[in-house]
């Protein structure tokens, strides 16, 4: 018995690039992506606002504005009616505006009560507010 192998029939090469595999981790990478995109995002509508203050140094006399708990307040250490206050803080800072306001406020306080006394001030000119808190301690 004689075989006979004919040269001519060798395997050809190929020169295509087979994409299956890729296009396989494309779309495994895309289903990753699609499921991790709404995990990262914030669904909570919050208006926040900006701020790129530097620390100011304090006055010599600061003006503190004390909110109590029981919602009254205190320029310094006088009871102030909310209704005088414009005139009460006109006479403590002699008419400047531009003073800065340091508003204390008990931890007691709701955040409403503490926008309410904040939205006087604006209304009674003083734009500059500065929040006093207790150093957290470490």
């Amino acid at each position: 018995m004689k075989v006979d192998i004919d040269l001519d029939d060798e395997l050809t090469e190929t020169h295509e690039i087979n994409v299956t595999p890729f296009i396989d981790v494309i779309l495994v990478l895309l289903i990753i992506f699609m499921v991790a995109a709404p995990l990262a995002t914030v669904d909570l509508a919050v208006d926040l606002p900006a701020a790129a203050a530097a620390p100011q140094p304090k006055p010599d006399k600061p003006i503190y504005l004390t909110l109590r708990l029981d919602l009254s307040l205190a320029l310094g250490e006088a009871v102030v009616p909310r209704v005088g206050l414009a005139t009460a803080l006109d006479r403590a800072s002699a008419g400047d505006r531009d003073a800065r306001i340091f508003l204390r406020a008990d931890k007691g306080v709701s955040y409403g009560d503490l926008m309410a006394t904040m939205d006087d001030l604006r209304t009674a000119g003083y734009l500059k507010v500065a929040l006093v808190a207790l150093d957290r301690a470490k």
